[in-house]
């Protein structure tokens, strides 16, 4: 753009001075010409780099997603290949062989409803046994409430029997009178044995309801969680949703929309399930575009700036664009924890770049971002709008440059 603008000043200065003669051509007017471009050039290239800077280290970035089977198996099928044919997010990456894993989970699902079945046999058992345990303290209460009833008719018949003796030792009362006195408080006396031996029984029957109780409850184990499922049935349901987990995990769907490089798997190959072996990386259809720039360069930029882009994969093409963020932060402003003091003095390294990150306008979403590729870029601040074609015009330039390929073979 400054040969342009030399060689668009050099024809006037001929026309005005050699051609038409409209002013001397001497030691002055040379002069004057050749302080001039110099003077100009200086104070526009200092004000398009303050009011619109330019970087020659643009770069697009992408993140990458390391693939790592969650499973081991052997790989039955991969239906996606490489290249630059955009999966999906949701979309099958590979299939492993699923059988182990579904007849774990078949074992599981058996033992799981026998447990079911047997849980519900014990919990059957235990309300039988509180059923009992119930009966025996009825059982007691009657006999309890029994013995005292007799105890009550036992104390009136000796009564009974102490007052005829008394009368038929006297003469006052008749002998049949005491005899049937006597043979009353016997008969209590047997009805107050049997009533002790219910008693007997009934606790002994408690204490057995007791026994087979706490023998149930042992065996059903404690209850666990919210649905007061016993444990053994918690732990088979447990290990079922692992197993059916793991079972889905033989499926390894994409996590993202992106494109498949590094592909590294075929059918009939073995993953191991570890964390650090990766079977193919994706890299995201979407990236960033980040541009350094000297830290002087940017006191004037703001996000929402409009900025322009020229990538060196697309020859003559110049991207619309918006600043979204200064990246206020380098490696040279950490301080890491550590017991070295930091070096000063002669030592220090020369002040680092800045990056901007950008925001591609609509009109240019969908075009495809090669991540790594290069390029430059513009800005174009809120001031001095009057310079900012300068900067578009030399951008364009240097695109259309971009068509040249240098090379000799």
């Amino acid at each position: 753009m400054e040969v342009l603008l030399l060689g668009i000043y050099s024809f006037f200065v001929w026309l005005i001075f050699i051609k038409l003669k409209w002013l001397p051509w001497n030691i002055v007017s040379q002069t004057t010409v050749a302080i001039i471009p110099i003077i100009a050039l200086t104070a526009l290239i200092l004000l398009l780099n303050i009011f619109a800077p330019s970087s020659a280290d643009l770069r697009v970035f992408k993140y990458t997603v390391p693939i790592v089977s969650q499973v081991r198996g052997r790989v039955i099928e991969v239906p996606v290949e490489e290249g630059n044919r955009l999966v999906k997010k949701g979309e099958i990456l590979f299939k492993l062989d699923p059988t182990p894993y579904q007849l774990e989970v078949n074992n599981l699902e058996a033992q799981l409803s026998t447990s079911v079945a047997g849980q519900k046999e014990l919990e059957e058992s235990l309300k039988g046994a509180k059923g009992k345990i119930d009966e025996a303290r009825g059982a007691i209460t009657q006999a309890t409430a029994r013995i005292g009833e007799v105890n009550a008719k036992l104390e009136l018949a000796r009564k009974r029997v102490e007052q005829n003796r008394e009368l038929t030792a006297t003469g006052a009362g008749n002998r049949f009178d005491l005899e049937q006195a006597e043979a009353n408080l016997k008969e209590l006396e047997g009805q107050l044995a049997s009533a002790r031996s219910a008693e007997v029984q009934a606790r002994a029957a408690e204490v057995q309801a007791l026994a087979n109780e706490r023998q149930t409850v042992q065996k059903l184990g404690a209850k666990v969680g919210k649905t007061q499922e016993f444990a053994q049935v918690a732990q088979i349901r447990a290990k079922l949703e692992n197993a059916r987990w793991e079972l889905d995990q033989t499926v390894t769907r994409s996590p993202c929309d992106c494109f498949v490089v590094n592909l590294q798997l075929r059918p009939g190959g073995f993953v191991a399930g570890l964390p650090f072996n990766a079977v193919m990386t994706l890299v995201e259809a979407t990236g960033q575009v980040v541009a350094l720039y000297n830290q002087n360069e940017l006191h004037q930029v703001r996000p929402g700036d409009e900025a322009e882009f020229a990538l060196n994969t697309y020859p003559g093409r110049v991207i619309k664009a918006k600043v979204d963020s200064v990246i206020w932060a380098q490696g040279l402003g950490q301080l890491p924890p550590s017991g070295t003091v930091p070096m000063i003095g002669v030592l220090t390294q020369p002040p680092g770049r800045y990056a901007v990150k950008f925001d591609i306008e609509e009109r240019d979403k969908d075009l495809f971002l090669a991540a790594g590729a290069s390029g430059h870029a513009a800005i174009y601040t809120q001031r001095l709008e009057m310079i900012h074609i300068i900067r578009k015009v030399i951008l364009r330039v240097g695109s259309y440059v971009n068509y040249l390929i240098l090379k000799l073979h």
